[in-house]
């Protein structure tokens, strides 16, 4: 009798991030506090990683170093092999620009513009972009979030699951390898939370995206491909 046919084995997707001996501290009037311990981990090309822990634990924190908003105290971060720390302040912008989406837990929509010109604003930025590429893909991004009937609506006049929906596109419009995800869902209802998740998983599937999500939801965590557990500063489990 023939042995069952064996499943060749998946490839480990190329390391992207590489976080080495990574720990920041801070300076208080009661002396220093360690928000980071040192730690070390790798995230893949393509992969969907939560980073759970209570408040307090460390993943805001960990999500700004990677995103290159704040620098460790002691560690490297390399990014595609390239270690953050030794770009000038010029490339680090353009790495954030070109490289990295982030979606914030509050949203940060600018309440003078449209949705349509909030999620413009990372384009603006490129000169080399002409007016109708940038309108054209505000527009296929605004569809693939289905808000592209509310393009023209003020962000007061939007629900908080149509402006988590219009932060999302705001960090997809420029397609960046990285998207850097802090409580996407914090402020959701479970049904436009799920949405939310639903959708950060297929970017990671279909279009090869890299995500980090901080979270302090187990039912969250469970969208991703990989969840590392922190406490203190530290990381628990991976």
């Amino acid at each position: 009798m023939a042995g069952a046919a064996v499943e060749p084995a998946k490839a480990r997707p190329r390391t992207l991030i590489h976080a080495r001996g990574v720990a920041k501290s801070y300076q208080t009037g009661d002396g220093e506090v360690e928000s980071l311990r040192p730690l070390e981990f790798e995230v893949g090309e393509g992969e969907f990683v939560s980073v759970v822990g209570p408040s307090g634990c460390g993943k805001s924190t960990l999500l700004n170093l990677l995103g290159a908003i704040d620098k460790p105290t002691d560690g490297q971060i390399l990014i595609a092999g390239e270690n953050l720390l030794n770009k000038n302040d010029s490339a680090v912008t353009q790495f954030r620009r070109e490289k990295l989406g982030f979606i914030f837990q509050f949203f940060n929509l600018l309440s003078t513009l449209t949705a349509a010109e909030n999620v413009s604003l990372p384009l603006d930025l490129d000169p080399k972009l002409k007016e109708l590429e940038r309108r054209q893909r505000v527009a296929a991004i605004l569809e693939r979030v289905n808000m592209g009937h509310r393009a023209d609506f003020y962000p007061a006049q939007l629900s908080g699951g149509e402006m988590q929906r219009i932060a999302i596109a705001r960090a997809l419009v420029h397609q960046p390898q990285i998207i850097l995800a802090d409580e996407p869902t914090g402020n959701l209802d479970t049904e436009n939370g799920q949405s939310i998740l639903e959708l950060l998983s297929t970017l990671a599937q279909e279009e090869g995206q890299t995500i980090l999500m901080a979270t302090h939801s187990e039912e969250a965590a469970q969208y991703a491909h990989r969840v590392i557990r922190m406490r203190d500063g530290q990381i628990q489990h991976d």
